[in-house]
């Protein structure tokens, strides 16, 4: 009895340390990492390059119509912008065919279908990259708009003759009900990473919706050779495989925004969402490791926690780890949704902090089953 006793003591100790290791491995990305995008700020570049934007289209005629003035209206002194059309059987050229009589600084190009060959949307990239003029490139989405005409003028004030690769946020229109919600949070969120690790030294990923890098630099990493095969990766492996502490800046001002309509039904994000999963694997050893801890201590804390209450152990003890850790997440996460412009979504940081751990790793397990075959966008 004396020893059970003594058992039920250490266990109770042991929950409780794995709580506070749990606590801490949150605060190492929350103050270690997260908070850098609070106090970030740049001085930016005075001298101009040109830029040229490619934008890849297959079926975007509505989003062309819509979206693409806000690109052709931009007031950089000097770019172009290249619209990729892959093999679409909309209106898509008749749209274009429009805007290149309004717009001088207009170029197109056309990718035909081939019943024998089926390509995805590195191929339209490929196109555009080899078609530009100037060796900075800026990439966006046909689904994508600009809501400031600074937008380029921003993202250019990073290209120094040291820097290859610009990072930008793109994020999406703010609407009614849960899933667009959970859509900006899970953006904001997922930038909060990406642009936070940049900014430590250990860039991984970038979104093609906001996107510069050099033409040389493309051509340098022979393309997107290494991972054609994977539906997605046009970004986010790109950057990856190219991207170092010493050729890499970020960009989240307010005016170097994109934004999009995101999606209205939940199977259309999934769908979206295992592309994008589809890519983890192939990220860099200490990315993966990164990537992966956040959520495991996530869980870790949250189920700790959890036990602790139902089962009366250290309750004080345990609700002050768990109070100090809401606190700072949420002034962190609060100041970072000021810098991407998102409103109206810190109330729902609580109940998806918790419900996104059971999404993603659904969407991780689908995508270890889901076929690799190459498909667009």
């Amino acid at each position: 009895m004396h020893n059970t006793a003594e058992f039920i003591i250490y266990i109770r100790y042991f929950l409780l340390g794995l709580l506070g290791l749990s606590f801490l491995i949150q605060m190492f990305y929350y103050l270690l990492y997260y908070f850098r995008v609070v106090f970030y700020r740049r001085a930016p570049q005075l001298k101009k390059y040109p830029v040229s934007v490619i934008i890849c289209a297959r079926n975007e005629a509505e989003n062309l119509k819509k979206n693409l003035p806000s690109i052709l209206e931009q007031k950089h002194e000097n770019f172009e912008v290249i619209v990729v059309n892959d093999c679409s059987t909309d209106h898509t050229d008749e749209v274009l065919g429009v805007y290149l009589k309004k717009y001088k600084k207009l170029r197109t190009t056309s990718i035909s279908p081939d019943q024998k060959f089926t390509h995805g949307k590195k191929l339209a990239v490929t196109v555009g990259v080899k078609g530009a003029k100037n060796e900075w490139l800026v990439l966006t989405d046909a689904d994508c708009y600009a809501p400031s005409d600074q937008w380029l003028n921003r993202m250019q004030e990073n290209f120094t003759d040291k820097t290859e690769i610009v990072l930008g946020y793109g994020g999406y229109d703010t609407g009614k009900g849960l899933l667009n919600a959970y859509i900006r949070y899970d953006t904001v969120v997922i930038a909060m990473q990406y642009f936070s690790y940049a900014l430590a030294g250990k860039p991984y990923m970038g979104v093609g919706r906001n996107l510069a890098y050099r033409k040389s630099l493309f051509f340098k990493n022979k393309g997107f050779a290494s991972h054609y095969g994977l539906a997605s990766g046009d970004d986010d492996l790109f950057v990856n495989e190219t991207a170092t502490k010493g050729n890499l800046a970020v960009e989240f001002s307010h005016e170097s925004h994109t934004r999009s309509e995101p999606e209205k039904k939940w199977s259309e994000w999934f769908a979206k969402k295992k592309r994008h999963f589809s890519t983890a694997g192939r990220y860099k050893s200490i990315h993966y490791f990164l990537l992966g801890l956040e959520p495991l201590s996530r869980f870790m804390f949250y189920f700790i926690f959890a036990f602790l209450l139902i089962t009366d152990i250290f309750v004080l003890y345990a609700a002050i780890i768990a109070a100090a850790r809401l606190l700072i997440q949420l002034i962190i996460v609060k100041l970072v949704m000021r810098r991407m412009k998102e409103r109206k979504l810190l109330l729902w940081v609580i109940i998806f902090d918790i419900i996104s751990l059971f999404i993603n790793f659904n969407l991780y397990l689908a995508t270890s089953f889901r076929s690799k075959k190459s498909r667009w966008k």
